[in-house]
């Protein structure tokens, strides 16, 4: 490291090290990262996805209920807001006020009302719902909830169940969906596109017309068109994997063409040439050799890639076409909010669109920032 006490010039045992220097010596993912790092906007964004992905995987322990359980008595009840002022002033455990229900004799619909005499505070690590952790491990530790009454922070639905929950445990379906579909994706393009602009000839012009034939098809028709055809008898976790791979079969095509155009500009090079005079295979030269040369940028268009997978299956899911219930996810919740009652009685069904934007909206930031920090040398 620089040390300003020692001399311009430096000594044999000590030479000087201008800080500029370092960025010489870095490897690439070290100068990724560091561009990275100085956006702040992309970092941010990071740390709303790690929390958003983190309730998925603990979706059990997040939710205060089950999911499934519901309440007759609290039918499409309206948000709890928790609250830190009461008639006594500030509280530092926080809290909420409990529901008066009454049925309007004009229109039979229930009306609720705060009851400032029913404070319910909010505890953590509270015991509740049993539940078993991934399937697996049996608990009844739930992040927070009341000792008496319900909570209902984002308020329930047409059947009395808690929208928190029901949302905590979508994220798991919606958020993945969009990891398995690129991956597959992310395989499919880097392959046939390494293929296709590795050897050229007739094996590119054949993959560059099925990518074209795919690419000439309306996106919404194909995905309607094949969601349709699977079996109405399918399991829940069969029908997940197949919109998966169906939404992989149609968002490849984007990233074989970038591939392509990488490796056209690529195989000429005198690294490549190097790697076939030393014996290398033809598989060894673009698994080692190519791909690594601009994984960055793969990984920038991957990361702007998943928040289309992950709108893709909320489209079919609310369109009805997609998963269907008892599964939840973002989509299937806001099949509820289809209707003018909900925009004008319980509007508080549409917060599964609000995280549905909030992460794509993280994503695109992840993406636009790892798409800057692939090229750390710009300025």
């Amino acid at each position: 490291m620089y040390d300003p006490t020692t001399p311009a010039h430096g000594t044999a045992e000590n030479p000087v090290v201008q800080p500029e220097s370092e960025t010489y010596y870095a490897s690439q993912w070290q100068l990724v990262w560091r561009k990275f790092k100085s956006h702040r906007l992309a970092v941010s964004a990071l740390v709303v996805l790690a929390i958003i992905y983190l309730c998925a995987a603990f979706a059990e322990f997040v939710a205060p209920y089950d999911p499934h359980v519901f309440d007759s008595r609290y039918v499409m009840a309206p948000p709890q807001v928790p609250r830190f002022f009461d008639e006594d002033g500030f509280s530092f455990r926080p809290f909420v006020y409990g529901y008066t229900g009454r049925r309007d004799p004009q229109t039979l619909r229930m009306r609720y009302e705060i009851d400032t005499t029913k404070k319910l505070p909010i505890r953590f690590f509270v015991r509740g719902d049993k539940y078993k952790l991934w399937g697996l491990w049996e608990n009844d530790l739930h992040l927070f909830g009341t000792e008496e009454g319900r909570i209902y922070i984002f308020g329930t639905d047409t059947l009395g169940r808690d929208l928190f929950s029901r949302v905590i445990y979508g994220a798991r379906i919606s958020t993945t969906i969009g990891l398995v579909g690129v991956f597959l994706s992310f395989v499919l393009g880097v392959t046939l596109g390494g293929i296709s602009g590795y050897y050229g000839g007739i094996i590119d012009n054949i993959i560059q017309r099925v990518i074209e034939f795919i690419r000439s098809i309306p996106d919404v028709p194909l995905w309607m068109g094949l969601a349709a055809a699977l079996p109405a008898d399918w399991p829940i976790l069969r029908v997940y994997f197949g919109i998966t791979v169906i939404l992989s079969l149609i968002g490849w095509s984007g990233l074989a063409r970038e591939v392509r155009g990488k490796f056209l500009s690529l195989r000429e090079e005198d690294f490549v040439m190097s790697a076939r005079l030393v014996g290398c295979s033809e598989w060894r030269i673009i698994a080692v050799h190519m791909v690594p040369s601009f994984l960055s940028h793969i990984i920038a268009s991957i990361t702007l890639a998943i928040p289309g997978m992950i709108l893709s299956e909320t489209s079919l899911s609310f369109l009805g076409l997609g998963l269907r219930p008892p599964a939840i996810s973002w989509g299937t919740l806001l099949q509820q909010a289809q209707n003018l009652r909900t925009v004008t009685l319980a509007p508080w069904l549409f917060l599964p669109g609000v995280f549905v934007i909030v992460t794509v909206l993280a994503f695109n930031f992840v993406g636009d920032g790892l798409r800057d920090a692939a090229d750390p040398y710009t300025r």
